[in-house]
């Protein structure tokens, strides 16, 4: 039964390519001997009919380079980001602290770059890298915080 099944949907599809080959003057026999390459190396690609990698490490290298552009961006400001938390947290072990831009600066800290702003009732506007934040003082002063999370 599952032999005649086979057979039958093999001769279906021999019939449906003839007839899509007849409309567009193709020669049926050139699809089917039609070689299909890898998308990364180009070598003849032998197995299922949709396979399109020759092998696993085809596939990553093809995927790893067709986002590598996105990933770096997004790994680069990442960085950017855990180095602004890290030097935010050092120097403000206490919780609350001051500090000055030229401090802040010479341990590389970027300041194009934080996770979220809060503004008070105040008009103040506190600027944080995850749970760590600072608040512009006068002058080059900052006021370094840490946002304490409350259990929901």
């Amino acid at each position: 039964m599952l032999i005649t099944k086979n057979i039958s949907r093999i001769i279906n599809v021999y019939i449906h390519l003839q007839t899509f080959a007849s409309g567009y003057n193709i020669d049926y026999l050139s699809i089917m001997n039609i070689e299909k390459t890898c998308l990364d190396c180009g070598s003849v690609i032998h197995g299922r009919a949709d396979k399109k990698f020759c092998n696993d490490l085809c596939r990553n290298n093809y995927n790893n380079q067709l986002n590598s552009n996105s990933y770096n961006l997004v790994r680069n400001i990442n960085n950017i980001l855990k180095r602004n938390r890290r030097i935010l947290e050092e120097l403000n072990p206490s919780g609350k602290t001051k500090t000055t831009r030229e401090k802040l600066a010479a341990k590389g800290f970027n300041f194009k770059y934080l996770t979220n702003k809060y503004d008070t009732q105040n008009g103040k506007t506190y600027h944080f890298c995850y749970e760590y934040g600072y608040l512009p003082l006068e002058g080059d002063e900052f006021l370094l915080v840490k946002r304490e999370e409350k259990a929901e």
